[in-house]
């Protein structure tokens, strides 16, 4: 897309921060690289739909196969954390999550469940932010997150501020666990993507707040059990007034994807498609000093995609 037809559609939809938007394109899409013939560490696809830009980096990822077998169970953790419709872009998109829960069948999972521990209402989230009902178009099951009974102890070994957490029994007992946050700002970490969408399968989130949220989030990110893949849905962004947002005046249409097994690589191409730098964001950088992840995105193999 041109920058003066990218410029007129997004002032023509009533949305913000075209200018910003589209130095993010730059930073990420602008530098195309050959295909090295190695394994992609992250795919960034952008100009189609959810389901076809899903589709298209999981093909360059391998394929669902790779990722989900015969008879597993999935756990997907998707953002519906806040009761808001889905134009508002503070949750997940709904499209986008039943074409993944769709997929997770059609590889072979025996069961395919969804969970988040919202910020709302729990019900009104499930239902309003539209994930509930594509998890079970998609032939999947929703649990709710919102009683302790649900979440187990765990040790956080390489945790500085952070050293254990209750984390939600679906994640433990669950064969592949799939991270598919929203991308978004926030107003306590600035942005919120995979590193930050982990909040949402541990109990007690206080403690994060008072002790150092972006450590406390970087973290997390070391415990054992990491995402085996992570979807980031950029394809509505919410540019200000986050993580809830006010009204559909904060949101951006960007219509991309990024997908990657590494969070903090994710997390890096997607804080540039957001129009900052990774360094800029304390726990993407604190992820990256810890060996969560990388955050040089010169240093990765990356499949960018127009569709």
């Amino acid at each position: 897309m041109k920058r003066r037809e990218f410029i007129r559609k997004s002032v023509g939809a009533g949305i913000v921060g075209s200018a910003l938007s589209f130095a993010g394109y730059n930073k990420l899409f602008g530098a195309e690289m050959p295909d090295s013939g190695t394994p992609y560490d992250l795919v960034a696809v952008r100009g189609g739909e959810p389901e076809i830009m899903f589709d298209r980096a999981i093909e360059a990822l391998g394929g669902m196969g790779n990722f989900v077998k015969s008879g597993q169970t999935v756990v997907l953790k998707p953002n519906m954390s806040w009761d808001v419709p889905p134009e508002r872009a503070a949750n997940t998109n709904p499209g986008l999550v039943k074409h993944i829960v769709k997929k997770c069948y059609e590889a072979g999972a025996s069961q395919v469940y969804a969970f988040d521990n919202t910020c709302d209402n729990w019900i009104r989230s499930y239902r309003n932010s539209g994930v509930e009902e594509a998890v079970k178009e998609g032939g999947g099951r929703v649990l709710p997150g919102n009683t302790e009974d649900y979440y187990k102890d765990v040790k956080v070994e390489q945790g500085r501020r952070l050293t254990e957490a209750k984390v939600h029994e679906l994640v433990l007992n669950s064969d592949v666990y799939i991270n598919i946050p929203v991308l978004k700002h926030h107003s306590s970490s600035r942005i919120t993507i995979c590193l930050k969408n982990l909040m949402g399968i541990v109990w007690d989130r206080r403690f994060w707040h008072t002790n150092d949220l972006h450590q406390c989030i970087a973290d997390f990110g070391t415990w054992e059990r990491k995402p085996d893949l992570n979807i980031v849905d950029a394809y509505r962004v919410m540019m200000r007034n986050g993580p809830r947002g006010v009204s559909v005046d904060d949101v951006s249409e960007m219509k991309s994807l990024i997908a990657s097994t590494d969070m903090v690589a994710a997390d890096a191409a997607a804080t540039r498609l957001f129009g900052l730098e990774p360094e800029e964001v304390g726990h993407i950088r604190i992820a990256h000093e810890m060996g969560v992840g990388n955050m040089k995105l010169d240093q990765l193999n990356i499949s960018r995609i127009t569709v």
